[in-house]
């Protein structure tokens, strides 16, 4: 008897294997993140998984305090450029993308080192000292506080300081929120 001579029984072959699921253990595609609609628990991640590929981004490619700042998540613009650029790389490298992907995400990356440039000068951030982002009070608007400038000491104690400033004022947003919603019915009141 040759082995292709036996036939087996549907028994010995299910067509599904009970409990599988192919979409576990997968990774979900990348997506835009809304920094302003995050809940808290969401923006506390985002922010250490930005945080950590940032410092993997400027180690990697020897990025100068010029295109990101050690404070760079205290300035909205740099962080929402960087942001999208990581969303760009996690695509680009993505195993089921284009052998060519990456290409494009370094002319991508070229482009968003120009504009980091512009934002980093537009804010002031530097090395060794920050300040918040300057604004423009239009005629009709109250002026604006005049701005100073503060020593950087430990970047990553100011990152811990700031994850936990933003979390808690998302988590008591979203209390308030919560306190304005009638159990019974589930309206605003």
């Amino acid at each position: 008897m040759r082995d292709d001579d036996f036939i087996p029984d549907e028994m010995d072959f299910p067509d599904e294997q009970p409990g599988f699921d192919p979409e576990v253990g997968l990774p979900d595609p990348p997506h835009p993140i809304n920094w302003n609609l995050l809940s808290s628990l969401d923006l506390e991640a985002e922010l250490l998984e930005l945080n950590r590929w940032v410092d993997w981004l400027r180690r990697t490619y020897g990025l100068a305090a010029s295109v990101i700042p050690p404070l760079w998540h205290r300035h909205s613009e740099l962080l929402w450029e960087l942001s999208a650029l990581h969303l760009s790389w996690l695509a680009a490298y993505d195993p089921e993308q284009h052998a060519s992907a990456p290409l494009g995400w370094h002319r991508d990356f070229a482009d968003a080192r120009h504009r980091l440039r512009e934002w980093v000068t537009t804010s002031g951030t530097r090395l060794d000292r920050d300040r918040p982002t300057r604004q423009t009070s239009w005629p009709g608007e109250d002026p604006v506080e005049p701005i100073e400038e503060t020593p950087i000491h430990d970047r990553d104690e100011d990152f811990v300081a700031f994850v936990i400033e933003e979390v808690n004022r998302r988590r008591q947003a979203e209390d308030a929120f919560y306190a304005g919603i009638d159990p019974q019915t589930g309206e605003v009141l």
